[in-house]
């Protein structure tokens, strides 16, 4: 086994042996190193005690019961950068019985590596190294097989820690591997133990899943063991319904077109390849069937965008994210037509959102591959995206106005409040309409129009 250790992992490992205690690299970093790849967090485990290891690193943190203390890396902010900024060193550790299918409900330290390992979850994960390699459970042979495996029982490794579920379909998903038969029944069986845990830590598994090159194999596998249909029951409905009729030759039903457009979907960002996979789900409340035989999804997008916002809301996701999801979901059947306005154009970017322009063109692009198109883009998409570019050259927020606040503030002789925003959105729908109308004198004059009290009609009596 050749490899070159990082500086600061070698300087971790002579401090705590010159200080007379044991000390082992273990879990992924051993993983990643037999197979060769890049090792992105490096976690330790040693006899030493917490309080011990504080003595060695003051700078580290230890706020928790397991034994784990973090040390920060030098040079970098464990705030700004805390996904790479630390090293983990855990005691060895023995645990007592798992209440709440998360946590141990006891925890002892243990001088012993083979005990300290055989908690752990799977046998690829189940290694260490020290001044040789220790792999009780068979690890390397599983990684030369490309299978992961529960340690033990692995009703047990569920039973003890529901993630696991997850966790074991989102390794095979990053790594290639298959998941073996005995674990995977396990998985099956234990499926609805995922409801015992927070929807943060699934929302994290899930997400990574996605991000993975892997993402829609992982997703066909979270499906084959029952947990995408207890995580997402809104993707699960839309299995079995096809847009069928004399007017449409559909190959696939809306669940597995879903699937489909993940796997198409371009982008790397997991959100972005989350609205692809959720782009369609509104079909199942607006599914009917016209008179003509044909199926129709009216509204569909209206009501995807609703169903959006209530998933965004179970898997805690922030409002940035929140809004981008909706906005992916709620606005993906937009019109690509050579004649349309510019003002269309301005709405279609309004709606979206600037920043949000190029991710709901790789929605569009799975969305058309996920239902059989063989061209990613048509030649009226790319004539769109030209005149995307075209019309962001000219205003499309309140802020390109040539008028602000203080002008209508000082026009009007009035104090600031919420008229001053509604005389605002009032140019800005004008200037939508008109580009030509975002002329400074222009909207003065339209400023005092809309600022003027309403004429009294004389001459008539109630």
């Amino acid at each position: 086994m050749n490899y070159t250790l990082p500086s600061g992992v070698k300087n971790i490992i002579d401090k705590f042996q010159k200080a007379g205690f044991a000390i082992y690299i273990v879990g992924g970093a051993v993983r990643d190193l037999l197979l060769n790849g890049q090792i992105s967090d490096w976690d330790f485990t040693t006899d030493a005690k917490p309080e011990e290891i504080l003595k060695l690193f003051p700078e580290g943190i230890y706020g928790n019961r397991f034994g784990t203390v973090i040390i920060p890396k030098k040079g970098l902010s464990y705030d700004k950068d805390r996904d790479k900024s630390l090293f983990e060193i855990t005691t060895m550790r023995k645990e007592g019985r798992y209440e709440d299918f998360r946590h141990p409900g006891a925890v002892s330290w243990t001088n012993k590596i083979g005990e300290d390992l055989a908690r752990r979850d799977f046998t690829i994960n189940a290694m260490a190294l020290g001044e040789k390699l220790i792999d009780p459970f068979n690890g390397q042979q599983d990684i030369k097989d490309r299978i992961i495996r529960a340690v033990g029982d692995p009703n047990q490794r569920f039973q003890e820690d529901a993630l696991r579920l997850m966790r074991a379909v989102r390794i095979a998903t990053e790594l290639e591997f298959d998941i073996e038969k005995d674990t995977l029944e396990a998985i099956k069986k234990n499926k609805e133990l995922i409801k015992e845990i927070a929807w943060e830590r699934i929302r994290d598994e899930l997400l990574k899943l996605l991000a993975s090159m892997y993402g829609y194999m992982g997703t066909v596998k979270l499906r084959e063991a029952g947990i995408l249909q207890i995580i997402l029951p809104e993707l699960e409905a839309c299995f079995g319904i096809v847009q069928e009729g004399p007017k449409h030759d559909r190959i696939y039903d809306i669940g597995e077109h879903s699937l489909l457009s993940l796997k198409h979907c371009p982008s790397k960002d997991p959100l972005i390849r989350l609205a692809a996979l959720l782009h369609d789900i509104g079909k199942v409340e607006t599914v009917k069937t016209a008179p003509d035989g044909n199926v129709t999804f009216y509204n569909h997008d209206v009501v995807g965008g609703q169903v959006a916002l209530k998933i965004a809301r179970r898997f805690n996701l922030s409002k940035k994210q929140t809004d981008k999801l909706y906005r992916l979901i709620r606005w993906h059947l937009f019109t690509v037509d050579e004649r349309q306005t510019d003002s269309a154009i301005r709405r279609f970017i309004k709606n979206v959102g600037v920043e949000n322009i190029d991710d709901m063109m790789y929605v569009r692009v799975g969305d058309r591959l996920g239902g059989g198109t063989q061209k990613a883009i048509s030649w009226r998409m790319e004539e769109f995206q030209k005149r995307i570019k075209k019309v962001l050259k000219k205003p499309f927020s309140i802020s390109d106005l040539k008028v602000n606040g203080n002008d209508v503030i000082k026009t009007l002789n009035i104090k600031p409040g919420p008229k001053v925003g509604e005389i605002l959105n009032k140019l800005f729908e004008e200037v939508l309409e008109d580009s030509s109308k975002n002329n400074k004198d222009y909207l003065l004059e339209k400023i005092n129009d809309l600022g003027a009290p309403p004429t009294k009609l004389k001459g008539l009596s109630h």
